[in-house]
């Protein structure tokens, strides 16, 4: 069980941590568009990312598929960074696309979970069960996970009910932040 733990640690610093601010980015971008009165939708969306992000992590650390480095953290900023134009190209609709907005959280959770394969693989010993330290990763993940949107849902219902900012203007100036600071961190990995 102290492996579950241990990797659970590691899952939720995954998200967490001031070193992810890629992940963190991508969250922001997903949950931009919603509000309190959208939760059970966002944490389901947040919970397509988690299993996307696992199901590559998986495969990565069993060795059934490997994926350039490079390449995948060139891929992760552009995720986001396309996330974030959806979001504007869609600012007038409430919600945005709702089926959308799964299969960009889920295909996107695919790449994203190749970002930490690597690391994980090595961390995991051969002799130990793999299984519990991936479970526990993917459980501390998706805790933190719904720390960020707990924070990001709340920040949005103090803008928008009590300093007042139109909910455009407040998907407006979110995803146009991250969509400069992904376009960014693309420009800098660029392979």
């Amino acid at each position: 069980m102290s492996d579950f733990f241990f990797y659970l640690g590691l899952g939720w610093n995954h998200i967490i941590n001031f070193d992810a601010l890629d992940h963190q980015l991508f969250i922001l971008a997903l949950a931009a568009v919603y509000t309190f009165a959208n939760v059970r939708q966002v944490l389901i969306l947040v919970t397509a990312f988690t299993i996307g992000h696992s199901l590559t992590l998986a495969l990565s650390v069993f060795d059934i598929i490997r994926f350039s480095s490079k390449w995948v953290e060139f891929l992760i900023p552009c995720t986001i960074f396309i996330t974030a134009l959806n979001n504007l190209f869609r600012i007038d609709k409430r919600g945005g696309s709702i089926r959308l907005n799964y299969f960009l959280a889920l295909g996107f959770g695919l790449i994203h979970g190749m970002g930490f394969a690597n690391a994980v693989r090595i961390m995991l010993a051969r002799d130990q069960r793999m299984g519990w330290g991936l479970f526990g990763f993917n459980i501390g993940l998706e805790l933190g996970q719904i720390a960020v949107v707990a924070l990001i849902l709340i920040l949005a219902g103090i803008f928008l009910n009590y300093v007042r900012v139109a909910r455009k203007d407040w998907i407006f100036f979110i995803s146009s932040g991250v969509f400069a600071l992904a376009l960014k961190m693309a420009a800098e990995r660029l392979p």
